[in-house]
């Protein structure tokens, strides 16, 4: 598996309070994603981004970051060859994308994500 991108999850009470925040001051926009619990702000120009999240829509645990990878077939049985906790098992959520949460041994945990396509890639 090849990681092609990590994007920070920031847990917010509220993502439209919080989006003002990162938009409006920090100059990032809201283009790549709004689902209402989650959204991306991404910096024009530069794609640095961050992940506003209220409460993950399936999973039961919240992540502190995305994963982004090219194979997540092959990072959940590496996952479990290791035998790192999954917390979230191998899903293909309904908005397009195939994921799963594992533990990392420090306790964090890490939403491991492929996007079936388009620019969330």
């Amino acid at each position: 598996m090849r990681v092609t991108r990590i994007t920070a999850n920031l847990r917010v009470p509220d993502v439209d309070a919080a989006k003002r925040f990162y938009t409006d001051y920090l100059g990032s926009s809201t283009e790549e994603f709004d689902m209402g619990w989650v959204a991306r702000c991404t910096a024009p120009g530069t794609g640095a981004s961050v992940q506003l999240v209220t409460k993950d829509a399936s999973a039961p645990e919240d992540s502190v970051v995305s994963v982004h990878i090219d194979d997540v077939d092959a990072a959940y049985a590496e996952a479990q060859e290791h035998g790192y906790e999954i917390v979230y098992p191998l899903t293909t959520e309904p908005w397009g994308v195939r994921r799963f949460f594992v533990r990392a041994p420090d306790g964090n945990i890490l939403n491991i994500v492929r996007h079936r396509e388009g620019p969330h890639r």
